[in-house]
């Protein structure tokens, strides 16, 4: 049943006309998605994201760690304490510039990597996409990202 409203409603101002709602509502989608298969390695979706730069690098500064994942220190440190604390990374000073933190990946964090390599298949297949929709799909959200950014 529709309801009317004591005001004229802008038309931009539906919740179809908003290109933020769907990006929103797919983030949380597609995380969802991914619960069931980081639950088997006891991992978040964020310290998934931490563990894929660790990963990809050997060896990061937790400043480009907050660069690349578009978060800061106050959220990033508490996600990197608890991988720490589980041994899947070390933090350790880089001995050139004393305020710089680095973060090493540990044999655990190593052996979790071989236990993640399922991870993007199972998600393609979820997703029915092909890898060339994926990679057109990824491609456009990171350029608006920059933009934004």
């Amino acid at each position: 049943m529709k309801h009317e409203t004591p005001f004229e409603i802008d038309p931009r101002l539906r919740l179809d006309e908003q290109t933020c709602f769907p990006i929103y509502a797919l983030s949380r989608q597609i995380t969802k998605v991914y619960q069931p298969l980081l639950n088997r390695l006891n991992l978040t979706y964020p310290q998934y994201l931490v563990m894929l730069l660790v990963w990809e690098h050997g060896e990061i500064a937790v400043k480009e760690l907050g660069r690349r994942l578009h978060l800061d220190t106050g959220t990033l440190t508490p996600l990197l304490k608890l991988l720490e604390s589980r041994q899947l990374i070390s933090r350790r000073r880089d001995p050139r510039d004393e305020r710089s933190v680095r973060i090493g990946l540990l044999p655990a964090g190593q052996m979790l990597h071989e236990q993640a390599r399922h991870i993007p298949d199972e998600l393609g297949k979820r997703l029915s996409l092909t890898r060339a929709d994926v990679t057109t799909l990824r491609d456009e959200l990171n350029r608006l990202l920059t933009l934004l950014a």
